[in-house]
């Protein structure tokens, strides 16, 4: 029975395709692209295609893909409708709280508000620490909020944090970690289970194989 898989472009992509590889399946075509959208493998009844993070979720829950590679980050603002099987422990980073030096978000009184692409990660992270804040949501460079006076402190995700140092930020908080998860189709997981085990399988193996080599 074939199956679909659906990956995210972009940070992930490259990993996620060297995975499957040393798993040995046949993602050639995904390492060649040129202007294909759906690229068979040469080994396994698969066919994969890139896509946005958030269309991922969609993908996946309406079943057009049966598993899903996406980031943590993507799947707590995004839908729930799908299973979470594997951890891949690719594409690592942090949800952070940051904000300029003077900007003590965490001691100030009254109004605070809170600059960030995710209002749902921000939300439950303030509410959590029984604070009520204006959430602000922002889709372009979230750092220039605070320097600009649109918001006091800003929750966003870290990799190496050379950005929020270049632009006077300071880490203030760690939200959660993030990384690459794998997502089935609750559909799928009945219908083609046997298949699908066998992807979750072999990269669960993958990723038993790195964390021994590090």
């Amino acid at each position: 029975m074939s199956i679909s898989i659906a990956l995210t472009k972009g940070r992930l992509e490259k990993q996620t395709v060297s995975m499957l590889e040393q798993c040995g399946y046949g993602v050639e075509a995904l390492k060649n692209k040129g202007r294909a959208l759906v690229f068979p493998d040469s080994v396994y009844d698969i066919s994969y295609f890139l896509v946005k993070s958030n269309d991922c979720i969609t993908y996946v829950e309406h079943g057009v893909a049966d598993i899903g590679v996406v980031g943590k980050d993507t799947l707590i603002e995004g839908g729930q409708d799908y299973y979470e099987l594997l951890d891949l422990e690719i594409g690592k980073c942090k949800f952070i709280v940051a904000s300029l030096p003077e900007n003590e978000i965490f001691n100030k009184v009254g109004h605070i508000k809170i600059g960030t692409k995710y209002p749902t990660v921000a939300k439950n992270y303030f509410l959590s620490k029984g604070m009520d804040v204006e959430i602000i949501k922002i889709d372009g460079s979230v750092e220039l909020a605070p320097i600009l006076g649109l918001c006091d402190g800003i929750v966003d995700i870290m990799e190496t944090g050379t950005t929020l140092k270049e632009n006077g930020l300071v880490v203030l908080d760690t939200v959660c970690d993030i990384s690459a998860r794998v997502i089935v189709n609750k559909a799928s997981y009945k219908l083609k289970r046997k298949e699908i085990m066998k992807v979750i399988t072999d990269l669960e193996r993958m990723v038993k194989e790195n964390a021994s080599n590090n």
